[in-house]
């Protein structure tokens, strides 16, 4: 057997200062979820005046980027271009904002954010993620 790597409680928090720091330097009040390589949250924060909803769509988004291994984003574009089928796909959040946390190659986790319009989600998960 091999060691995989794995998402510390320390990663999880520098990842999400990152996000955080790019949502503020916006001003832009998000939600920031973390999930471990299972899904499971890690870390979850909400920006004074964010909207509750964004709680969940933040970590579903997390949760889609870590268990169909691709940006969020992708299967928004693919929904987009007409492949409407991509819709019944179980556990899919298709809207951008969820990025896989990858390490060598290897999903250790995932970053959602929700709050704004979902390309400024993205924008926001993007500077987490290079946080890694």
């Amino acid at each position: 057997m091999r060691t995989l790597p794995q998402l510390e409680l320390a990663d999880a928090r520098r990842i999400a200062a990152a996000a955080r720091a790019r949502a503020e330097a916006e001003g832009w009040a998000v939600v920031i979820a973390i999930v471990d390589e299972g899904g499971h949250l890690m870390f979850l924060e909400r920006a004074d005046a964010t909207q509750k909803g964004s709680v969940r769509v933040a970590q579903e988004k997390a949760r889609t980027a870590l268990l169909f291994k691709r940006p969020t984003k992708a299967l928004e574009d693919a929904i987009a271009s007409g492949k409407l089928q991509m819709l019944d796909l179980p556990g899919a959040t298709p809207i951008e904002g969820g990025l896989p946390l990858l390490v060598d190659g290897h999903p250790v986790g995932a970053i959602g954010v929700s709050g704004v319009l979902s390309s400024q989600d993205g924008q926001i998960a993007a500077a987490g993620v290079a946080a890694l």
